[in-house]
């Protein structure tokens, strides 16, 4: 299996969880139960499908978890806009916090991109010539 810790995109994931958590302490407390939680929720989702996704015997199960991560991770951005927007953060925290989960985003869709790219069938380069 492989190990998610080697992971850039794990990295990044667990950093945003930790600071989603760090910025919805402030949050009004009639939000608890809703962006407070979706919030966070959706950024725990995020590493915890790399996590699964790597203990996946196939790559396509892998490939399946991280783009769910990806979905929770362009999510959570929304979220992290929506919550400046209605003044729970302030612009520079806004800002921060979204743009690290659309650098995580990224690093995720990288990923998929390259594992997709080495299933991909290799062209020989040995080929058979033709016969005449």
């Amino acid at each position: 299996m492989r190990d998610h810790t080697k992971l850039r995109a794990f990295q990044l994931a667990d950093d945003f969880a930790l600071a989603v958590y760090s910025i919805t302490k402030s949050f009004p407390v009639d939000e608890r139960y809703g962006l407070t939680s979706q919030l966070r929720r959706a950024a725990v989702s995020i590493a915890s499908n790399i996590v699964e996704g790597a203990s996946r015997a196939s790559e396509a199960e892998y490939l399946h978890f991280l783009n769910i991560a990806y979905g929770s991770a362009k999510e959570s951005a929304y979220q992290v806009s929506l919550a400046y927007r209605l003044n729970f953060i302030n612009a520079t925290t806004g800002k921060e916090t979204e743009n690290q989960a659309n650098m995580l985003a990224k690093t995720i869709n990288a990923l998929i991109t390259g594992i997709k790219r080495c299933q991909s069938p290799k062209p020989n380069a040995q080929s058979p010539k033709p016969k005449p």
